[in-house]
């Protein structure tokens, strides 16, 4: 990922400042997911309680919200890794009472984390808003892959552009986002996306709600 400047590689999580961050539940989960992107929040929890483990790493923490509100099978272990510091600060004080370890990384890059193995990987909302295209994107999941346990699960969700059904307002808000740098997803579509998936799992799935993507894979 050499090629890419500083400022791509920060222009997607630099959205998320402390103000931001107060307004982000109300705005993308509340009302954005439900009346723009088709794929209402709670479908996400119910995505996130069906691939959770009581060993779970997120990347791409947003606000915490979805590990606030899901249920876990156990009292777990959780591993928070984002490039942006607000967004860490924020989610780890939200499910403060999980004691979670936090580590600022840029995942488009090789990471060392001094942490055993998961069972379980959230990746929501994150690629849409990393630069590149799918295929160059698609490099998170080969540097994620030494700290998932065999049989462990990877999931997630991503708002895409081809192969997904969007109406005039979600048009118009995805080319707003990409003229800002807030999204890189101009050029991704279903059907690449399924593919990279194929091509490092043994065994993945991809199910569509509105624009969003939602995927779960195992190595």
């Amino acid at each position: 990922m050499s090629s890419l400047s500083q400022e791509e590689v920060t222009a997607g999580q630099a959205i998320y400042s402390k103000a931001n961050l107060g307004l982000y539940d109300l705005w993308v989960l509340g009302i954005s997911n439900r009346l723009i992107w088709k794929c209402p929040t709670q479908c996400l929890l119910d995505f996130y309680n069906a691939h959770l483990s009581a060993n779970h790493l997120d990347v791409g923490v947003g606000t915490g919200y979805f590990l606030d509100h899901c249920m876990f099978p156990d009292p777990p272990r959780i591993v928070l890794v984002d490039l942006n510091a607000n967004s860490l600060e924020a989610t780890a004080q939200r499910i403060k009472r999980y004691r979670p370890r936090i580590y600022r990384r840029n995942i488009l890059e090789p990471i060392q984390l001094p942490e055993e193995p998961f069972d379980s990987m959230g990746m929501n909302y994150l690629l849409h808003c990393l630069p590149g295209t799918l295929q160059s994107k698609a490099v998170v999941f080969d540097q994620i892959k030494p700290y998932l346990n065999t049989g462990g699960t990877v999931f997630g969700s991503t708002l895409l552009q081809g192969g997904v059904v969007r109406n005039g307002v979600a048009k118009w808000l995805m080319k707003f986002y990409n003229r800002k740098g807030i999204f890189c997803n101009e050029r991704d579509d279903l059907d690449t996306f399924k593919r990279e998936l194929a091509q490092r799992f043994r065994e993945s799935q991809v199910q569509v709600i509105g624009c969003a993507a939602l995927f779960w894979a195992k190595f």
